[in-house]
């Protein structure tokens, strides 16, 4: 039973994260910096932005490819689906909603409105601004499922 609701986390989790990952991967082969700066935005603030983005990216394909790994094994190892969905809250739920450069942040008073809790340091592009927002219902959805695994499942 456990084991069961253990796989359906992880799958809910690499289904997201998958989703997401795919629109950072069409966001990043779509735009240039020289793009991105076409609309009076400075370079200086792009930069940490898609640095950011790019962190993003590769903690996304991570946690989706082990997760895909783990659910299309012949014997589903639970533990191993409980390390990688730690790993995922930790690395890619954090990195979002805190990313390194703090190009944006997020603002807790906004879930309580119904409106993206995502605000930004400086006037982003269009475009970054449209991606985050897109993005954040996903890694929402996924911190709320894998709440459990925030301050440490195995102390449980």
């Amino acid at each position: 039973m456990a084991d069961n609701q253990v796989r359906n986390q992880l799958s809910f989790t690499e289904e997201r994260l998958s989703w997401a990952l795919f629109e950072i991967r069409q966001f990043l082969n779509s735009v240039t910096l020289e793009s991105l700066c076409s609309d009076g935005v400075e370079k200086a603030s792009v930069e940490p932005l898609l640095d950011d983005i790019r962190h993003l990216f590769v903690y996304f394909d991570e946690g989706s490819d082990a997760s895909r790994t783990i659910l299309k094994s012949g014997i589903f190892r639970e533990a191993a689906a409980k390390k990688t969905m730690y790993w995922i809250f930790h690395k890619c739920v954090e990195a979002f909603f805190q990313p390194r450069l703090d190009g944006w942040y997020e603002d807790s008073r906004a879930a309580y409105s119904g409106k993206s809790s995502i605000r930004f340091r400086s006037v982003p592009p269009e475009q970054v601004r449209i991606l985050l927002i897109k993005i954040e219902g996903p890694i929402q959805e996924i911190r709320e499922e894998l709440e459990y695994y925030e301050s440490g499942y195995s102390a449980r």
